[in-house]
């Protein structure tokens, strides 16, 4: 099998080829990411780009061989909408916000996990392992079932109880475990060394970041190939933020998009903000955060794995980071849900909590147009 792209450490100089099934760098142990070596698709190739759908539309930039089928629910190409009211409220007059919550499984994981299953059932794996805040797991269980292989999830207790109903629906097997996601972190890498199961946990393999990466590029055939200014985007593990922040320079780089990328903003929970913290003190790696604690189970993330990364998309954009409260994304997501017809989850309360913040501090002027994320469906949430 040939590949057309290379696995390049995203902090030392090492390479590998992308065949069997890779975790981290075997010499720092930071992230893999995948770099192309194809031709770079032209301009004139957008038109055919946008006459399809879903996320695999895009496969002249996905790591895809030819004539290969992706492992895939129909996830991407979800809504871009305008939110009129809310941002007059907001004074953000050029408002959107694009909602994954309509994803195959209800969040923005649909296509991570659509595309780390594609390669890894590509190069043989049968038996996979996550450890999961939520949103993750579930779109794991989907998507082995759809490839007819195994999924075993490792959660927190204090999941939300719809959430890992769904795991069990859709034929996920299911470990619960006492703490936060790194406790569970821990029981997964210990059961998948155990049962020979791969681990595609947040940013231990490469390819959840590809699929992400896709949020991007429907942002930029819905702006008709023009950018937005900001992009305001709740963050736990990150590797949504990283993927835009990939798929923006991939986009400039073969010409379908000019101009300047957006400014990335990082938002978390004031109980969980080990990002915010370091962006705060101009550090490059993030500290774990002790007792973790917040409503929106997707920013629960102590100790993310990719910080060095996001930090670095979040200054070379010129963006920035801000942490919210409980009380404060509650709100903003009963108060968008009820002005806006949108079943907005508590991580995407975080973001339009954040956009009143960076409007009220002067982060983000009236002319800005800016893009929050609803990363998932509310409805998961719900008792």
């Amino acid at each position: 099998m040939t590949f057309d792209w290379i696995l390049a450490c995203s902090a030392c100089d090492n390479t590998r080829a992308p065949d069997g099934l890779p975790t981290v760098c075997d010499r720092c142990a930071q992230p893999w990411l995948v770099r192309y070596q194809r031709e770079a698709p032209t301009v004139t190739a957008r038109a055919e780009v946008r006459r399809g759908h879903g996320m695999w539309r895009f496969r002249p930039f996905m790591p895809l061989l030819p004539g290969e089928q992706p492992v895939t629910l129909g996830e991407g190409d979800t809504p871009l909408l305008y939110l009129p009211r809310t941002g007059a409220g907001l004074g953000l007059p050029d408002l959107w916000l694009k909602d994954e919550g309509v994803n195959p499984t209800g969040s923005f994981k649909a296509r991570g996990l659509s595309a780390a299953m594609t390669r890894a059932v590509a190069a043989g794996a049968t038996k996979f392992v996550i450890p999961t805040a939520g949103n993750a797991g579930v779109a794991l269980s989907a998507y082995a079932s759809r490839a007819g292989v195994q999924a075993r999830v490792f959660a927190p207790r204090t999941t939300p109880r719809v959430i890992l109903e769904q795991v069990k629906v859709f034929g996920g097997e299911l470990e619960l475990v006492d703490g936060h996601i790194g406790d569970a972190g821990k029981a997964a890498a210990v059961w998948g060394a155990a049962e020979g199961a791969y681990n595609v946990s947040t940013l231990r393999e490469p390819y959840r970041i590809e699929g992400k990466k896709t949020l991007a590029f429907d942002l930029a055939v819905q702006f008709g190939w023009t950018m937005p200014d900001a992009i305001i985007y709740p963050t736990g593990g990150g590797t949504g933020l990283i993927g835009m922040w990939k798929a923006f320079a991939e986009l400039l780089e073969a010409g379908w998009v000019q101009g300047t990328p957006p400014r990335l903003y990082s938002v978390q929970a004031t109980g969980c903000a080990p990002v915010v913290r370091a962006f705060e003190a101009g550090a490059d790696r993030a500290e774990p955060w002790p007792d973790p604690t917040t409503v929106a189970a997707g920013l629960r993330v102590p100790s993310p794995l990719g910080d060095r990364l996001m930090l670095k998309a979040l200054r070379e954009s010129g963006g920035g980071a801000i942490a919210v409260t409980d009380e404060e994304l509650t709100e903003a997501a009963r108060v968008a849900s009820g002005t806006e017809g949108i079943d907005v989850s508590p991580e995407g309360g975080a973001a339009f909590a954040a956009a009143g913040h960076l409007r009220r501090n002067g982060t983000l002027g009236p002319e800005s147009r800016v893009v929050i994320f609803n990363t998932g469906a509310g409805w998961l949430y719900r008792t």
